[in-house]
């Protein structure tokens, strides 16, 4: 067997109870070939990519806290450290009932090449813990990132471990979290990014992987002789990644026609009425199935994802496995012609291959979505330097980033004669640079 498949294996037997880092590595390395043959010898004797798929710690942690009845509740916390060989750790930490170690790892691998693809200098991790933040109070939320940090602060700080936001983690969590890590540990310093305005946060940030998406699609559809201007957009989520997607998709001239959450969805044929979408998700934290209340038009559909509905593009922006093979075919059958995904491996590798061969251009989640993090990175910088940019100098630099992405995805894509494959190019460039640095460090 090849390198490539002998390391394939070895995750099977290693991991058998984890399917989410499974498919992730499988995903990922499906790719690999290519790359791996040119210096198959050298990769092999250095182990890389048995050193790639193996972090380099993996903490778990018991979380206690009381809730507002008096009683203990426990939960579970994550952090895993992946790779640090180009930079800090670097990831954000999720609080929802599904995580689990499996999930963590699959999130902590692809961060790895994500931040690579950044041209930033910043390594791979994620956490977090299967605590649910609905449904409980600001003073539950409080206590809980209280003592979920009085754990974590052991194992983080500003050039070892970065963490940031993701799912149930946003301003009010950050918050929590770093005021905590600064009473423990007494000193100031950019340990958490997406922190708010007032204590070293950076403008552009909650819009950052939303824009970044729709400046990387933009760059895409001009590679292929397209614009953005006109097209119908489905955009998956109603998150902070799908409402700011959908806030740079109209800018630049497009109609998007669907958000969701776990309930279900909103098609709109007017376009989505941002304004109203934020009041409901950002304002009043409620269910979508609210918008049409006061839109006659739109239709709210219980229990479905939004892929039967026609569109030139979509933006599956909600969470991992959201577009299967199914949803693949009935996007292709209504016309669509690129998908980008703003969440973290938002689609299934079969509906991923199936969308390929049927040259659909397809930009997978560690190029898409890589503005939350190039941003969280731009924070890092300013808190170095005691800087605070404006909200158009962060802006500026997000966009030139993804273009850069963009650029360096295609370049490798087409060096290994697999034009148009932004899967395999997105990987490849990711993965070079990860192995040059980890090469020329010898065997840590």
């Amino acid at each position: 067997m090849s390198y490539v498949n002998d390391v394939l294996e070895l995750v099977k037997t290693k991991y058998p109870e984890q399917p989410e880092f499974q498919q992730a590595v499988k995903e990922v390395f499906a790719t690999f070939e290519p790359a791996i043959a040119a210096k198959a010898e050298i990769y092999r004797k250095n182990a890389i990519l048995e050193r790639l798929i193996e972090p380099d710690r993996q903490i778990q942690f018991r979380i206690s806290w009381l809730d507002d009845n008096g009683n203990i509740q426990v939960n579970r916390g994550y952090r895993v450290q992946f790779n640090n060989s180009i930079g800090p750790y670097k990831g954000g930490l999720r609080l929802h009932p599904s995580v689990n170690l499996s999930i963590i790892k699959f999130l902590g691998f692809e961060q790895v090449l994500k931040n690579s693809l950044t041209g930033l200098p910043m390594g791979g991790a994620k956490g977090g813990s299967d605590f649910d933040p609905k449904g409980k109070s600001d003073r539950e939320i409080m206590v809980f990132c209280q003592s979920f940090m009085t754990e974590l602060y052991k194992y983080i700080g500003a050039d070892l471990d970065v963490p940031a936001g993701d799912i149930g983690v946003g301003a009010r969590e950050i918050g929590y979290l770093f005021g905590q890590y600064k009473r423990i540990q007494g000193n100031y310093e950019g340990v958490l990014t997406g922190k708010g305005l007032s204590y070293g946060g950076s403008l552009a940030r909650k819009e950052a992987t939303g824009y970044g998406l729709l400046y990387i699609v933009e760059e895409m559809l001009k590679a292929n002789g397209l614009e953005l201007k006109g097209k119908t957009i489905a955009v998956s989520g109603a998150g902070n990644v799908a409402i700011y997607a959908i806030e740079k998709a109209q800018e630049l001239g497009a109609k998007v026609v669907t958000a969701s959450d776990s309930g279900g969805f909103i098609y709109d044929p007017d376009g989505i009425d941002l304004a109203l979408l934020k009041e409901i998700k950002e304002v009043r934290r409620a269910r979508i199935s609210e918008y049409i209340l006061t839109r006659p038009n739109a239709i709210y559909t219980a229990g479905q994802r939004v892929w039967q509905t026609p569109c030139d593009i979509a933006l599956p922006c909600a969470t991992q496995n959201e577009l299967d093979l199914e949803d693949a075919r009935a996007l292709i059958a209504n016309g669509c012609l690129a998908v980008a995904e703003g969440a973290n491996m938002p689609t299934t590798l079969e509906a991923t291959r199936y969308l390929q061969e049927n040259h659909i251009l397809f930009l997978p989640g560690k190029a898409a979505n890589a503005g939350g993090v190039a941003t969280s990175g731009l924070e890092m910088c300013q808190n170095s330097q005691r800087l605070a940019w404006s909200f158009e100098e962060v802006d500026a630099k997000l966009k030139n980033i993804m273009i850069e992405i963009f650029k360096n995805v295609d370049s490798a894509a087409k060096r290994y004669q697999a034009e148009k494959n932004y899967v395999l190019g997105a990987n490849i460039a990711g993965f070079e640079k990860v192995a040059e640095a980890m090469l020329a460090q010898g065997a840590v």
